[in-house]
């Protein structure tokens, strides 16, 4: 059912966001500013559920693309990703009816909706990634048959590029990050042009009414005096996501990070605290892998982020330090990206793992 979003549903929305980022997707924080100065001034979001959509609406997916440490360094004015927008209508000769996440992670759960309050279209609660992926073609969109292209990617000095490379999503990735690159590491972009019926067949549905329940559920049980972990594992069994549990209690103890082609790549090595077992994790932009010496633990589609220790309030990668205390959480993978239509884009292999993927569930049972 459709809903209106409110200023004092940000920070939850934020903090659930983060979570379902895995690490990446870009510190929501300074989408929370510009989104909370919209509101701020009156204007409003909608937010829709994904049926009711019209079938034969445009919908398209906004974002940023990038180094999430850029985005620090060079923060939006806000009118990047309406540009996008406004650009790739021209192109298209029809203006869109709603906009709808790239991704609910992070960052790029704050721009579409920067871009509902900026322009007036509705969100659509649900995204192609139902967490956050490092590329472009690593969405149930195009997995499930729509094109990426064209796309439209704005910088801060308002130039525009559009990259149409037809059904080949991969292509779109590889130009849009080269443009990118060249943009200081960073852009803003409109995608996946599609129907509200290619919406319904290929979007994770409620993901951000998901990540606004996630944020509100951890803000609750540290108000209350619960364990936050609890708290997030009970939450996760009544929905797509359903299991979630704590790989790791320790400290970071090593963390080795370097931005390289248009990505934040790494490692980060958490320890108990008696020293007895060490966790790496390896990320691009967001964590891809987690072993215990040669033991996986988890691993791409599911989910890995790094949460405090007390509060379990998200660590993105570009903020993991030494000394934090924190908890490894991991959550399963909604079934529609468990196909191995879905796998073959977005599995351990399409980063270069040399593992096939195994549930988390399986792999690390309670």
């Amino acid at each position: 059912m459709a809903f209106t979003l409110e200023l004092a549903d940000l920070a939850d929305l934020a903090q659930g966001a983060a979570l379902l980022g895995t690490g990446g997707g870009g510190d929501p924080y300074i989408g929370v500013l510009l989104v909370s100065a919209e509101l701020e001034r009156g204007r409003t979001i909608t937010i829709l559920d994904p049926d009711e959509v019209d079938d034969d609406a445009l919908v398209v997916a906004s974002a940023f693309m990038g180094a999430p440490t850029v985005v620090i360094e060079k923060i939006p004015s806000g009118e990047e990703p309406v540009l996008a927008l406004r650009r790739l209508e021209q192109h298209l000769g029809r203006t869109a009816d709603a906009i709808i996440p790239m991704e609910c992670g992070g960052l790029n759960s704050m721009i579409p909706l920067l871009v509902a309050a900026r322009t007036g279209l509705p969100m659509v609660d649900g995204d192609g990634m139902g967490r956050a992926f490092p590329e472009l073609q690593m969405e149930t969109f195009g997995v499930y048959g729509v094109s990426g292209s064209p796309i439209a990617i704005c910088n801060e000095r308002g130039h525009v590029a559009l990259i149409d490379t037809g059904a080949d999503n991969h292509s779109m990735e590889w130009y849009a990050r080269g443009v990118t690159i060249r943009m200081g590491g960073v852009s803003y972009i409109a995608e996946y042009p599609m129907t509200g019926a290619e919406v319904k067949r290929t979007a994770i549905p409620q993901t951000m009414s998901l990540a606004l329940r996630l944020g509100r559920v951890l803000r609750e049980a540290r108000e209350q005096h619960r364990d936050p972990f609890e708290a997030l594992t009970e939450c996760l069994t009544d929905t797509i996501y359903r299991h979630g549990r704590v790989l790791l209690e320790g400290k970071v103890v090593d963390v080795e990070r370097r931005s390289a082609d248009g990505f934040v790549r790494g490692t980060a090595r958490i320890s108990t605290f008696d020293g007895a077992r060490t966790v790496e994790l390896t990320f691009q932009n967001e964590h891809l892998v987690a072993r215990d010496g040669t033991r996986l633990l988890a691993v791409v589609p599911d989910l890995i982020s790094v949460l405090d220790a007390e509060s379990a309030t998200p660590i993105t990668t570009e903020a993991l330090r030494y000394g934090q205390r924190v908890k490894i959480f991991a959550i399963s993978t909604p079934p529609i990206m468990r196909s191995p239509e879905a796998l073959a884009v977005f599995g351990p292999r399409a980063f270069g793992l040399d593992e096939d993927w195994t549930p988390v569930e399986e792999l690390s049972p309670h």
